[in-house]
């Protein structure tokens, strides 16, 4: 970590009647780095940095006092102005959606200190009324004693720091100052959601906070930014409200704080999957390959023909496999569907066999309308994710959706079943072994950052949809409805986590499409499958019902015979092969984050000659393959990819 000598120390906040801190100033914007296309007076910018300072050295400081934030709300979860402060650095380092996440959060403390009837009313109250006696800036809480409580005696003044006797503080003078932070909760949120481009959100949250302060400078201007975007969205000169856009992107990345990331090159990982996959298969083991990088265009070749590379898994054969041959099968307790009521097996969402004597379908015994297809079935899900959602009230969210969102409804749900395995297993969302080792088609957090001067553009690419109610609201109401905490949990739901697992999800999840319809209705994430490596030349082919099979093609592209040599690749597809190449790099473009690279989609787009066919991509050839460049899954596609 880089010396912070040289810039402002950052504000120092511990629990003692003695304590004097320099806390969250609620008149003061988010930082103008988050929103370099929205004007906002410079003198309305909070800046904790020295202007002189390295950006890289920033980054850091920021990053480091978000660390510091995060472990004080380990202490007090139900700080609300420690979740503002939270969201003001989140700003600073880039992260709209994780300032918005916070911003939420704190108002939802504002509503629970403020009605005495909410659960955690007690805990907010007292929390917000200790940390405004410990100390306060720029007279926030000072304007309003000596506006209505005439008790302004009590307030000891010195270097901007203010300390006063709670007791001697009238209970309406906190709900004012609450309703302070509310409004500042709506400015960050409306900004904050405008900037990850979910309009709609942005302007609810932009027109809750004007009804109770219509002259507001900030929402007013925030406002009149979601029009002038929306209709160069929409490309109209008039917007109807009900039809801004609510679908955004935002930063697709290994988070620098995020320490449950494994190294899945090293032999301890290695060695786990391919135990892993000893259960499943005796054919087959995972390796690391160097694979082209996938970017949404050709690239072009260097001058000795040789493209970009990086590292990922695949499976490997580790003796031949003959033609039809099953490679693994392999089942999935992380397997959702979207039909209410439907006849699908809750665990593994295959179709119930009809009811009778002999048949195999239980029930929960503690749930009367949560069927499984048989025994074992019930047994998984009573193991790893059942008990934390039985009787819990949370089967009907996000089931039958609109047609247009049902993608987005699986995502979610894929996202609820993760949580109530890691509730039921007490286990860190991001250390369960169906999610730790997947690849989320990650960026650099380079490549994604805003940097920290104001003066510069904001990236050119963010990759992970985002929305309020998929990102912040609903998976809330979800964790509420589980009954956990989440405000004291926050170490395991933070934003960030439900983000990391959403792309991890949107690089991996498969699904199954209502044959009547053509409507996905079933997803699933396969760990050990979705390490199979796209190729438009595939040597295998998958079947996915109540389990996914992969097995050996008996005939590859152009009729050639099928098998698979050992130590050859096994390569999988994601995508229709009998389309022209243009055709299926655009189909797969979503599942593989670029333009698959694959030999044949090169020779045929005239990238590369078929003499060179077989060359390695550092230009050795390679006597275990004849074909290394493949991509990673970057979406296992089954029957339809969500998109």
């Amino acid at each position: 970590m880089p010396s912070t000598a040289a810039h402002p120390p950052a504000s120092e906040y511990r629990r003692g009647k003695s304590s004097r801190v320099r806390p969250f100033n609620l008149d003061t914007p988010l930082a103008y780095s988050l929103h370099s296309k929205v004007h906002v007076p410079q003198d309305h910018v909070q800046s904790t940095m020295d202007s002189e300072s390295d950006e890289g050295d920033d980054t850091s400081i920021f990053v480091e006092r978000r660390h510091e934030l995060t472990q004080k709300l380990k202490e007090e979860p139900y700080d609300l102005l420690l979740y503002l402060e939270r969201a003001s650095v989140y700003s600073d380092l880039g992260y709209p959606d994780l300032a918005a996440g916070d911003s939420y959060r704190a108002l939802l403390l504002c509503d629970e200190l403020k009605d005495e009837s909410f659960e955690y009313h007690e805990q907010a109250l007292e929390t917000f009324k200790s940390r405004l006696a410990e100390g306060f800036s720029n007279d926030t809480l000072a304007r309003h004693i000596r506006a209505t409580a005439g008790i302004s005696e009590h307030i000891i003044e010195g270097k901007g720091i203010q300390v006063i006797d709670v007791e001697k503080v009238d209970e309406e003078v906190y709900m004012r100052v609450a309703d302070k932070a509310a409004l500042r909760c709506h400015r960050n949120l409306s900004l904050s959601l405008l900037l990850c481009g979910c309009l709609k959100s942005s302007y609810d949250f932009c027109s809750r906070g004007l009804k109770g302060s219509p002259d507001d400078e900030e929402l007013n201007q925030v406002k009149d930014y979601i029009f002038t975007v929306a209709k160069r969205r929409l490309k109209t000169d008039e917007v109807d409200v009900s039809e801004l856009p609510d679908q955004g992107l935002v930063r697709r990345e290994i988070y620098p704080w995020n320490d449950h990331e494994p190294n899945r090159f090293s032999q301890e990982s290695l060695d786990f999957l391919n135990r892993e996959l000893r259960a499943i298969s005796s054919k087959v083991e995972v390796r690391a390959v160097e694979l082209p990088t996938l970017v949404e265009a050709a690239i072009v070749p260097d001058e000795d023909g040789n493209i970009p590379t990086n590292k990922q898994l695949g499976l490997f054969a580790t003796d031949d496999i003959q033609p039809g041959e099953t490679i693994l099968e392999e089942t999935s307790v992380l397997t959702v569907n979207n039909r209410l009521k439907d006849a699908l097996c809750d665990a593994c969402s295959t179709v119930l066999p009809p009811l009778g004597k002999s048949s195999s379908v239980v029930g929960c015994p503690d749930c009367y309308d949560i069927m499984f297809c048989t025994e074992s079935c019930l047994d998984l899900a009573l193991e790893t994710y059942h008990p934390a959602i039985c009787e819990k009230d949370v089967d009907t969210i996000s089931k039958d959706p609109d047609p247009k969102e049902s993608p987005n409804a699986l995502y979610l749900l894929l996202l609820a079943r993760s949580l109530a395995m890691s509730a039921t297993q007490e286990v860190h969302p991001l250390d369960l072994k169906e999610v730790k080792f997947i690849w989320g088609d990650f960026l650099d957090s380079a490549s994604n950052a805003i940097p920290i001067s104001p003066r510069s553009e904001p990236p050119p690419v963010w990759t992970l949809p985002f929305s309020f109610s998929s990102n912040i609201s609903t998976p809330l109401h979800i964790l509420e409805k589980m009954d956990i905490d989440i405000f004291a949990e926050l170490a395991s739901y933070d934003l960030w986590i439900l983000n990391t697992l959403y792309s991890k999800f949107r690089g991996t999840a498969s699904a199954r499409v209502n044959p009547n319809t053509g409507i996905p209705e079933v997803a699933a994430v396969h760990p050990l499958w979705c390490l199979a490596n796209h190729n438009c030349d595939p040597n295998a082919q998958w079947e996915w019902g109540g389990r996914m099979t992969l097995w050996c093609r008996d005939t590859r592209v152009g009729g050639r015979k099928g098998g698979i040599k050992r130590g050859d690749e096994v390569w999988n597809h994601y995508c229709d092969i009998e389309l022209a190449v243009r055709d299926r790099r655009e189909w797969a473009e979503g599942s593989l984050g670029g333009w698959c690279r694959c030999e044949r989609c090169r020779i045929e787009a005239g990238e590369m000659d078929a003499g060179d066919r077989g060359v390695r991509l550092h230009g050795n050839f390679d006597d275990e393959t004849s074909d290394g460049d493949v991509k990673v899954v970057g979406n296992g596609y089954a029957s339809a990819h969500l998109m």
